[in-house]
């Protein structure tokens, strides 16, 4: 299903995003954070008291998140990278959408979200993962630092992430009934920013950025960000901290069987009351 034209802002290259991904499976990529929510989203649906019968993963990366949900779920769809941003699925056609590691570079997720409720039946269930929140702060900083002490101002170097708030509220724009979001922060220890960045791009996840610097990086600047990211966010040992927010997000398509919010008013008994009645 076709999504409707957006007028969303393009941060993204989504054409550059997929050579990267690409490269990354090529090189052996780094899996440790992925291999975490694929684990963590296993456990979630096991929490959930119901079954599915046909799901949708959409756009995570490899097969591993797929292939674990098949024993949990009657027919798994994987939907590979893509990089437009539109969903082949047919109206209430999917109980369960997955999705790991892949909304945060998406330009248009309120579209997205949007696509994704229309291709739910009722009452089932979205549940992914997505970096967020404060993910390569430390990065971010000590680029920023960086440049404005070397170059005289600072260029696009780390991805705007969402934080809880926002993700919650495209949930309910979308028309999730139910909506929930946590966040699970991992902080990474590395020897260098080098070795930071090394993973980053065995992830697939360096600057994707459509207003991304598009000249080397002077030799000069990269050392200096190396310096001030030791300098700030090392541990005594020497090891620097890298932050990654894992944010979950879940909502349900509406269903008459779900809990409704009472009305204001309805309430039998007032909250001065109750208050009151503790008071002794």
């Amino acid at each position: 299903m076709a999504a409707p034209p957006s007028s969303a802002p393009i941060l993204f290259d989504r054409a550059v995003l997929g050579a990267r991904l690409a490269r990354a499976r090529r090189e052996g990529a780094a899996t440790f954070l992925l291999d975490r929510a694929t684990e963590d989203m296993t456990d979630r649906l096991l929490a959930v008291s119901r079954s599915f019968s046909a799901a949708a993963d959409v756009w995570t990366p490899g097969n591993e998140l797929a292939d674990a949900l098949r024993g949990r779920v009657a027919a798994v769809d994987a939907i590979g990278f893509s990089k437009v941003e539109s969903l082949s699925l047919a109206p209430e056609s999917r109980d369960l959408v997955v999705s790991a590691l892949a909304f945060q570079f998406v330009n248009d997720l309120p579209g997205v979200l949007a696509q994704i409720r229309r291709a739910l039946k009722p009452d089932g269930l979205l549940l992914a993962a997505m970096l967020g929140g404060d993910t390569l702060t430390e990065l971010r900083q000590s680029f920023a630092a960086a440049e404005a002490e070397c170059e005289g101002g600072a260029s696009p170097r780390v991805a705007p992430f969402a934080d809880l708030r926002d993700i919650g509220a495209l949930l309910q724009r979308a028309g999730f009934a139910l909506p929930v979001t946590d966040v699970d922060r991992v902080v990474v220890r590395y020897a260098s920013a080098f070795a930071l960045m090394a993973d980053l791009r065995r992830m697939g996840a360096t600057n994707v950025l459509r207003e991304r610097r598009h000249t080397l990086t002077r030799r000069a600047t990269m050392l200096r960000m190396a310096q001030i990211y030791g300098e700030r966010f090392a541990d005594s040992d020497g090891r620097i901290r890298a932050t990654f927010d894992i944010v979950w997000l879940s909502g349900w398509a509406p269903h008459e069987s779900q809990p409704k919010p009472l009305k204001p008013g309805s309430a039998k008994a007032s909250l001065e009351a109750a208050v009151k009645g503790t008071k002794r």
